[in-house]
C-alpha cells in the first residue's frame, strides 16, 4: 500500500475514507498478530507508518 497523504484523503468521498480507514486498521491488526505470533516482520517500521496514516485519515475526517 502506498503512503496516504492528507491531500489524497481530502479528495476522497466519505465512503472511500471509511473504506481506507478500515483497510488500514485491518492491516495493522494483521501486522500485530504476525509479530505476536513470533513471526519476523519484513519491515519493522511498517506498524509506525500505518499508525501515522490512520491518524492522518482521522485528522482529515474530523476537519470535514
Amino acid at each position: 500500500m502506498d503512503i496516504i497523504t492528507a491531500a489524497k484523503v481530502r479528495e476522497m468521498d466519505e465512503r472511500e475514507v471509511e473504506r481506507t480507514l478500515l483497510t488500514l486498521r485491518e492491516e495493522l491488526m494483521m501486522l500485530y498478530s504476525q509479530q505476536t505470533g513470533g513471526g519476523i516482520a519484513d519491515n519493522p517500521a511498517k506498524a509506525k507508518l500505518i499508525r501515522k496514516q490512520i491518524a492522518r485519515v482521522l485528522t482529515v475526517k474530523n476537519e470535514i
